[in-house]
């Protein structure tokens, strides 16, 4: 039965590399579904192809690494769902969203839990028979309070957490255990209005457009490699409240389309920017 896997490959530009490539997978009887590519402006190479066939996927990674030059990175990913933990506070419309592609088989993706520091999300949690759990920030140190987060998370072993309106500010300690695997979904259009009430500030500002932005999580508040973006034309006639009802479609829409292309292994991160192919 043929399997289809996902080769990801990006490192300095060399003549040959796609030719070389397909010439592997061709001398193993794969079959080529689809090739995406890019060279930047400063000769760094990226590509994605698709393929399938009937074959050990080692074998074609090991005849890959043995023809490219050397300094290029190689991840071969099998066509396959993710395994993700989402994480909340009280705010459901981008959960709700997550859990209703989830239900309808849209979302590339197995949540395997639901992690709130308040329990006001459980009962709507537990309506798609999916664990939830209430560690409360309360009373505990942030330290104390991630080790409660770590502990959970790391029996589910996620291969990304996503922060679905998940309103505390992780440690540079925390987000060490999962490198370019935490996706967030910030309410602006970043760089603008980083941090609190961005509505607000975006009203008192007197802007024409609002937006959302989904990046990745780094150890630099709200700075992280940008992976969608989307906005809406408003006007003085909007109030800072208005906005943020425009605002919260915006949101759950670009975390969807967000974790629709890492989730099908279409996002690379270079330096602080992602190549989407």
């Amino acid at each position: 039965m043929n399997s289809r896997h996902i080769l990801l490959m990006d490192g300095p530009d060399h003549k040959g590399l796609i030719f070389t490539v397909t010439r592997v997978l061709f001398e193993h009887q794969q079959n080529i579904i689809r090739n995406d590519e890019y060279v930047s402006p400063s000769g760094f190479f990226f590509m994605r192809t698709e393929f399938e066939g009937n074959i050990d996927p080692d074998i074609v990674l090991q005849a890959l690494q043995k023809a490219l030059p050397e300094g290029l990175r190689l991840r071969l990913k099998s066509d396959r769902k993710k395994d993700i933990v989402l994480m909340v506070t009280k705010e459901h419309y981008c959960l709700a969203e997550l859990l209703a592609r989830y239900a309808f088989d849209e979302l590339g993706a197995n949540i395997k839990a639901v992690i709130g520091n308040y329990n006001t999300l459980r009962p709507f949690v537990e309506k798609f028979n999916i664990p939830f759990y209430h560690v409360s920030h309360e009373g505990l140190s942030r330290e104390r309070h991630e080790e409660e987060l770590l502990k959970i998370l790391l029996r589910y072993q996620p291969e990304f957490v996503v922060l679905a309106k998940y309103m505390r500010i992780l440690s540079p300690e925390f987000v060490a255990n999962f490198p370019e695997k935490i996706i967030n979904i910030h309410h602006s259009f970043l760089p603008a209005f980083i941090g609190a009430n961005p509505y607000k500030q975006a009203y008192e500002r007197g802007v024409k457009i609002i937006g959302a932005t989904a990046h990745f999580v780094n150890n630099n508040l709200d700075e992280g490699p940008i992976i969608a973006q989307d906005v809406k034309r408003v006007s003085h006639r909007q109030t800072a409240a208005d906005m943020a009802t425009l605002g919260r479609d915006i949101e759950k829409s670009v975390l969807s389309e967000a974790l629709k292309l890492v989730f099908a292994d279409r996002v690379f991160i270079y330096r602080n920017r992602t190549v989407i192919l």
